[in-house]
């Protein structure tokens, strides 16, 4: 009887997050036009659809060589911080896991910076995404070491410690750079920005987020488990040690990527799952797909918007997801609390 009952509950979350996954789909869909549309020369539909179709030489590099990378570059790193994030909260079973306020981010800004330090990113375009990517993988299995051994709190706390640690490091490269040019270039890039990223940028992340969202395929129950426990997810048949590896490896994949790709973006990862939560009735393992693209819309929606606002020079990405981030995360912390009193 239980498991008749438990049936049609499963079938009908199925069901609303298909339906969630479809509308988040339609808005990207919307956004991403709009975003094609909107710039420093805006663009009608008439001029979009000549650009598209090549008839006008001058629209068709603007929207094929400069917008159109741009906006897919924003769409995969949006998507691969809400899938990270997603995939980190059920893992450790904690809500204020996020790439960045775990330090995750941090340390893989430090590993990019450091290849831009030492002129490795000019001797190879992979060397500024790998060193992200180790990165992302050595902070990511220090916490999941933690995360056996200690406790919730102790693990935000040691997040935080390693992501300042981290910008200790990164300051002090930027204070020894050889030349202001170089120290700019380090600042710019760790505020995070999709200023002039083109098709090569786009290439160059793709196959790292692709093969961290491929490494979560099907690691849904084992999330879903994990909420009754270790034990209870053991005697289910999950292997705890193969899910936290798939899910270690994906974090590293999606951080590293999505930091290469678009320099220190924070906060996506912590409110879209949250956002999301909700439609899904809570269970981590129907969170995954759709925070990745709700992610893909927020980064999406916050590209567009900096290159609206009217300011003289365009606001930096990292900077308007911080200002939508950092109160919301104050918000969830008060949250918290008044559920544990």
């Amino acid at each position: 009887m239980q498991a008749t009952a438990k049936a049609p509950a499963s079938s009908t979350i199925e069901r609303a997050g298909a339906r969630l996954c479809r509308r988040l789909t339609l808005a990207l869909l919307l956004v991403l036009s709009l975003s094609l549309c909107f710039g420093a020369v805006a663009m009608t539909p008439a001029q979009l659809w000549a650009g598209i179709s090549g008839s006008d030489p001058a629209l068709a590099a603007i929207l094929l060589e400069i917008r159109l990378p741009r906006v897919l570059l924003g769409a995969v790193v949006g998507a691969a911080l809400g899938l990270c994030g997603a995939a980190l909260q059920g893992l450790l079973q904690n809500p204020l896991a996020e790439p960045g306020l775990l330090g995750v981010s941090a340390v893989a800004s430090l590993g990019a910076v450091a290849a831009l330090y030492f002129g490795l990113a000019a001797v190879s375009t992979l060397a500024l995404p790998l060193s992200a990517l180790a990165g992302a993988l050595l902070a990511t299995l220090l916490l999941l070491w933690l995360a056996r051994r200690s406790g919730s709190l102790t693990l935000i706390l040691s997040g935080v410690a390693l992501g300042s640690l981290a910008v200790a490091l990164t300051a002090l490269a930027i204070n020894l750079s050889p030349n202001p040019y170089a120290s700019a270039e380090l600042v710019f890039w760790l505020m995070g920005s999709l200023r002039d990223r083109g098709l090569d940028d786009l290439l160059l992340v793709l196959p790292f987020v692709a093969t961290g969202a491929l490494l979560l395929r099907g690691v849904g129950r084992g999330l879903d488990a994990l909420t009754l426990g270790e034990d209870a997810g053991q005697s289910l048949g999950i292997d705890l040690a193969r899910l936290r590896t798939r899910v270690v490896l994906a974090a590293a994949l999606l951080a590293g990527g999505s930091v290469a790709g678009a320099g220190g973006v924070g906060f996506v990862g912590l409110v879209v799952p949250h956002l999301v939560r909700p439609f899904v009735a809570h269970r981590p393992g129907a969170l995954l797909w759709p925070s990745a693209l709700a992610g893909a819309l927020l980064l999406a929606s916050a590209d567009l918007a900096v290159r609206l606002l009217p300011s003289g020079s365009e606001l930096m990405l990292g900077v308007l997801t911080a200002l939508i981030g950092a109160p919301f995360f104050l918000h969830l912390i008060l949250q918290l609390g008044r559920q544990q009193q």
